[in-house]
């Protein structure tokens, strides 16, 4: 009798386990519906900022010239960002963005001689209580670290940050500024991605930085008022601002995504594992029944 209620509690305790992931699968799919919705209403403006930039570039012929798209050499010091989440239970999602940041930390400080790239000190930012985390266990002293942006990420929140990049590059106090995150290609595509922020890409007249996306075919050309010159100088921090604040936004999406498929992993092996208790459960019920009907009938048979 004792096998069949270990088998009991064992199957009791993973019922509940089973109620506390199929709860948490709900939530992240709530969670993702609204965060997917955001995704989608933020990157129509993203872009259309891209492509704003690049009709101011077509008017000025190559002439082009802004601190954000010069390359700063000499600074030897860069910035990495790192976004992870705060929560865990989301499968792989931080452990890749992890891996492919360190290896990114790495070869920076490393540098390429064959490519002309010296050795970098980086300064290694990190959003979410995971990459913290990691950051101290390796023993790596963190520049900044931000645990405030949620599955609901503000512009607000991200533009201090931005700013900061931006000025930094300005005063030529840093080389580069490298963002990891998982970018958000559709609902059953995520992928760990090294997005250069400064730099700026410097568009190509008739050429969509995106390649995925054609441009226009006959671009109609435009007058600008003020001159092209002004308004890019107020276009390209807004577009790092807005490229920051996708990055997070893409972030938030994906993390949703990958805790709704983790706890539905663990919700079907729950109920796989329910399946084979209540089947050892039955077994071993009708392995005590039988011994018992034994016992009796021993028992009265010695008695004749």
């Amino acid at each position: 009798m004792g096998k069949a209620k270990a088998i009991v509690r064992r199957r009791k305790a993973v019922l509940n386990i089973r109620k506390i992931t199929r709860t948490m699968q709900l939530i992240a799919t709530a969670r993702f519906q609204q965060a997917y919705a955001r995704a989608v209403a933020t990157r129509p403006y993203s872009e259309k900022i891209t492509e704003l930039v690049r009709q101011l570039a077509a008017q000025q012929q190559g002439r082009l010239d802004h601190p954000l798209l010069r390359i700063n050499e000499g600074a030897g010091r860069s910035v990495l960002l790192v976004i992870t989440s705060n929560r865990g239970l989301c499968g792989g999602y931080n452990s890749r963005v992890l891996r492919l940041g360190t290896d990114l930390l790495r070869r920076l400080e490393a540098g390429d001689e064959a490519a002309g790239r010296p050795p970098q000190v980086v300064d290694l930012h990190v959003s979410g209580k995971k990459g913290i985390a990691y950051a101290r266990y390796l023993g790596r002293t963190l520049a900044a670290s931000y645990t405030r942006f949620e599955d609901k990420p503000q512009f607000a929140q991200v533009e201090p940050i931005a700013a900061e990049f931006i000025r930094r590059y300005t005063d030529r106090e840093i080389d580069a500024v490298h963002v990891v995150y998982t970018r958000f290609l559709s609902t059953s595509v995520q992928e760990p991605h090294v997005l250069r922020l400064l730099p700026m890409q410097r568009p190509e007249p008739g050429r969509h930085p995106d390649e995925s996306v054609s441009p226009p075919a006959g671009e109609v050309q435009y007058d600008f008022t003020p001159p092209a010159v002004e308004l890019l100088a107020e276009l390209l921090p807004a577009a790092v601002k807005t490229q920051l604040f996708q990055c997070f936004i893409d972030a938030a999406v994906s993390e949703q995504i990958a805790r709704k498929i983790a706890m539905k992993a663990a919700t079907d092996a729950a109920d796989d594992m329910i399946r084979q208790l209540t089947q050892a459960y039955n077994r071993a019920r009708q392995t005590q029944v039988t011994l018992e009907l034994l016992d009796i009938v021993a028992g009265a048979e010695a008695l004749k």
